[in-house]
């Protein structure tokens, strides 16, 4: 349990500060607000949705995954198959089930209040693929552990999802632009930088496209695949139109009651 806290801790940073010197070096765009104001509201609410996590589960989904197997709970722990053929399927199962959970927190407005303070950012970078209010962490979880059980997940399948989910979040929300044929390389298999920021796009059918957050092939396979924004990838204005301000898309408090409050015009 220790050694799962400290691997995906160790990630974490690796990935987020490489993806922040990166963006240092080479950004793509400049952001429209204070870059202070932004982070300090981001990573605020990476902080406060680790706590509510913590809170939920306090020894994290690889404990969930623990008693399934403790418990013969769940399908792995009733089928005779490989540890590894487990792992990869489990981890394939659990990529596609957050694209739905993504394509559900767009379709139905009471998630849709939630997952909103996320697209409210009005720039992407690295520090946006860690902004969600912590009840959209606690609803993920709810889904995480409901699945965990179902499966029978292995200890193994979790870590390595969990360490996936995090690191892809920030590397395809992060503010860099990779060549033209690069990203077309990458993106027949995960999900790149140009193609997310068309799901950050103002326009609603970009916005609901575009759903994954690791592997690309669920939006080909279920049809909400956007090869291209209508303006391109320069063209594309992020955020939401209706949180068009800085006090309206970077203020903590106001990212905390957004789900609570009606939008702001």
């Amino acid at each position: 349990m220790m050694n799962d806290t400290w691997i995906r801790l160790g990630v974490f940073i690796t990935v987020l500060a490489g993806m922040m010197l990166w963006e240092n070096l080479r950004p793509n765009r400049l952001s429209p607000v204070s870059r202070a104001e932004r982070w300090l509201s981001n990573f605020s609410m990476v902080l406060l949705g680790t706590v509510a996590a913590r809170l939920m589960i306090p020894s994290g989904l690889a404990a969930i995954a623990i008693f399934a197997q403790n418990n013969h709970i769940g399908l792995w722990n009733h089928v005779s198959t490989s540890l590894w053929l487990s792992v990869l399927i489990t981890v394939l199962i659990f990529d596609c089930l957050i694209y739905w959970q993504h394509r559900v927190f767009h379709r139905i407005p009471m998630f849709w209040r939630v997952h909103r303070v996320h697209h409210a950012d009005p720039h992407l970078d690295a520090s946006t693929g860690l902004r969600f209010h912590p009840l959209e962490i606690a609803l993920s979880l709810l889904v995480k552990i409901v699945a965990i059980l179902i499966i029978g997940a292995p200890v193994l399948a979790i870590l390595i999802f969990e360490v996936f989910l995090n690191a892809t979040s920030i590397f395809n929300h992060s503010n860099i632009k990779l060549p033209v044929k690069v990203d077309k390389l990458l993106r027949t298999l995960i999900v790149t930088q140009a193609m997310h920021r068309i799901h950050h796009s103002q326009v609603v059918y970009e916005t609901d496209s575009n759903f994954g957050f690791n592997l690309s092939i669920w939006d080909r396979l279920f049809g909400s695949y956007t090869e291209e924004a209508k303006t391109g990838d320069d063209g594309i204005k992020l955020g939401l139109n209706e949180y068009s301000s800085p006090q309206t898309n970077t203020s903590l408090k106001t990212l905390l009651l957004m789900p609570f409050r009606r939008k702001h015009s």
